[in-house]
């Protein structure tokens, strides 16, 4: 079997011991909770992942593009929520997932697109996205809108959905806890408008890893979307969602170079393999373009961090600007970098090279579908 000194860099790693500590955290909060769990791929883009997941293929699943919709149909995943409101242009793209036997939800927040879908050849189910949170998309539980909506999908309308994007801005537990419930409870309230006039609406169905993790009642909601978790990285561990060791996925890049009078190991690690994604810049600790970690992704007693990255180069420096002891990274040595924000970091690779904790052997590799 090869080892981790015989891959090519950079590479994505996965280790499966930590993935498979944070599939059975979360799903024994859901448990708890007595909430299904509607798994998001968007982070891991993969079956093999996937099937590490309680229910695995016979479960249901959320996506975030008509592609990922399309793999996973592939291999047999049928019940599949399109988590991105639908446009016009992709409902023949989504009626030719439905005509090969995915069950397909969609979801809207404007009469426009609802008539657009009840236009379409086939029939959708169809949720009615809200802003509980004035993150992004989405309806007010509030709105007159709400109503007028639903009268415009008349009997494609399976219900809501809501996503508290804004819970990871938020700077403490307590705030992540008060955020889970204003997402409940606005789910929770716009179905009940619906109900009182007349409308179906089964479905309640919520989701972010901040608020999956610190919520405290799910009464009313009938499932929970969250896709991070399995893998989590520096913004959820920047956040208190999760620890350091809790980040199943690392980017294993080399040494290729030394600016000693700047004090800069440069590595071939740069953002088309890491990603731009910044998502710590504003928390407590900046991460830079990601944490550096030796080769068994242990801290490293200088600590280091990705301080700027070129296409193809990485730029590592200590963080408190004093110069690394550069003997420690000779030209050729291996170290992993941690993400910032791994549905960006993964998005830049096609296969995950599988690990189990500090063993060095590389005991799978994954494939991953990207693009749309």
């Amino acid at each position: 079997m090869a080892t981790l000194h015989d891959l090519e860099t950079p590479a994505l790693l996965l280790d499966r011991s930590v993935l498979d500590r944070n599939l059975s955290r979360m799903q024994a909060r859901m448990d708890r909770l007595a909430v299904r769990l509607r798994p998001h791929v968007k982070t891991t883009k993969s079956i093999d992942v996937l099937r590490r997941v309680s229910g695995g293929t016979q479960g249901s699943i959320t996506v975030s593009t008509l592609k990922e919709a399309e793999y996973f149909l592939e291999y047999g995943v049928t019940n599949i929520l399109y988590a991105v409101g639908i446009a016009p242009g992709k409902l023949a793209h989504a009626a030719g997932l439905m005509r090969r036997g995915a069950e397909l939800t969609l979801i809207l927040d404007s009469i426009e697109a609802a008539h657009a879908v009840r236009q379409a050849a086939v029939t959708f189910p169809v949720l009615i996205e809200l802003d509980v949170d004035g993150h992004r998309s989405g309806v007010s539980p509030e709105s007159p809108l709400l109503l007028e909506i639903a009268a415009a999908l008349g009997s494609s309308l399976r219900g809501v959905m809501t996503h508290a994007g804004e819970s990871y801005n938020c700077a403490s537990t307590a705030a992540i806890v008060d955020m889970a419930e204003q997402e409940r409870a606005g789910a929770v309230r716009a179905a009940e408008r619906l109900r009182a006039a007349g409308f179906n609406s089964p479905v309640v169905s919520v989701g972010s890893t901040p608020t999956a993790t610190f919520a405290a009642d799910l009464s009313g909601v009938t499932e929970v979307r969250a896709g991070v978790y399995m893998f989590h990285d520096l913004v959820m561990a920047g956040i208190g969602v999760c620890e350091i060791d809790d980040i199943a996925l690392s980017v294993l890049v080399s040494v290729i170079g030394h600016q000693a009078d700047r004090g800069w190991i440069i590595t071939d690690g740069g953002w088309m393999a890491l990603s731009r994604d910044r998502g710590t810049a504003k928390q407590r600790i900046d991460q830079g373009f990601g944490l550096v970690r030796d080769l068994d992704c242990r801290a490293l007693s200088e600590d280091l961090i990705v301080m700027s990255a070129n296409q193809e180069h990485g730029v590592i420096a200590r963080r408190d600007g004093h110069s690394p002891d550069f003997s420690r990274y000779p030209v050729g040595s291996l170290l992993r970098i941690l993400p910032n924000h791994a549905c960006a970091t993964a998005a830049q690779h096609t296969r995950y090279q599988v690990i189990e904790e500090t063993d060095p052997t590389v005991v799978a590799c994954w494939q991953r579908t990207n693009g749309w």
